[in-house]
């Protein structure tokens, strides 16, 4: 009998001090730090407010910033509380209650779609829609097809450059693609529709010449040689061209899928409201 009071007595001993030991830890962590009015900011507020490998000088300023903050905040909400109508209480709490739901709502399509959206795009499609709304995409900026470089004036293969460059030639353009290392600028690929107004950041030629077809052009300065082909130029307000066009073609369709999916979607919601007496009109 004695043997089994003392463990009862060591039992109740042991959980007492496990008591302590947690209670005191809940006391720690909701330690106090600032009251306004009714409102308790603890200590456990700041968990996530001091960065790490902070000093101890700038915690205290982080600390006292933002319980400065937080004291504002709270005194301006009890005032605006206090003076504003219940009206207007009112029509601030539906604005809220709106912007909730919506925020959900939203939330949940955006879910909806990443899980149904078929967002994979052939090129029949985009050629089909392009051939629809052709008259639709027009320019508002100048394209070129072009082809250009510039190197030093130090470069000493300049003369094997400027051959290389003019030649039609794929092999030559490679072996031109080789010494890339000596250019400052270049583009090669001439059958790309590139926005006239990059061209003109790069190279000293003026905007006329570059809206003009050409063989070559030519122009040396302090700097170094500059050399371009201009193969095809479209102006503002022509058809845009499928290829340069084609990503925005793809949004475009994977928008109007968004659009159909949520609708779809919006019916089917309805329909299995209706016939399972969730939802009614009278």
């Amino acid at each position: 009998m004695k043997r089994s009071l003392n463990a009862l007595l060591m039992i109740f001993l042991l959980n007492s001090c496990n008591y302590f030991i947690v209670q005191e830890k809940e006391d720690k962590s909701s330690e106090i730090i600032a009251i306004v009015n009714t409102e308790k900011l603890f200590k456990e507020d700041l968990k996530n407010v001091l960065p790490q490998n902070i000093s101890k000088d700038d915690s205290l300023v982080l600390v006292k910033s933002f319980i400065n903050d937080w004291a504002i905040k709270k005194l301006l909400l009890s005032k605006a509380e206090n003076n504003n109508s219940l009206e207007d209480i009112n029509e601030i709490d539906h604005l809220v209650n709106d912007y909730r739901e919506s925020l959900l709502i939203n939330n949940y399509k955006e879910m909806l779609i990443k899980q149904q959206l078929d967002t994979v795009i052939n090129d029949i499609e985009i050629e089909d829609f392009y051939s629809k709304s052709k008259d639709n995409f027009r320019l508002n900026e100048e394209l070129v097809k072009i082809k250009y470089l510039h190197f030093d004036h130090k470069v000493i293969s300049k003369k094997e450059f400027l051959k290389l460059f003019k030649s039609e030639n794929i092999e030559d353009l490679e072996e031109l693609e080789k010494q890339q290392l000596s250019f400052k600028y270049y583009q090669f690929n001439d059958s790309i529709w590139t926005q006239l107004d990059k061209v003109l950041l790069k190279l000293p030629f003026s905007k006329e010449n570059l809206l003009k077809k050409t063989k070559l052009l030519q122009k040396q300065d302090s700097i170094g040689l500059y050399l371009a082909v201009i193969k095809d130029v479209l102006a503002r307000n022509d058809a845009a061209p499928l290829s340069y066009i084609k990503p925005t073609i793809k949004q475009m369709i994977l928008h109007k899928r968004k659009i159909e999916l949520i609708r779809d979607i919006e019916k089917i919601i309805v329909k299995d409201a209706t016939k399972n007496n969730n939802f009614k009109v009278y």
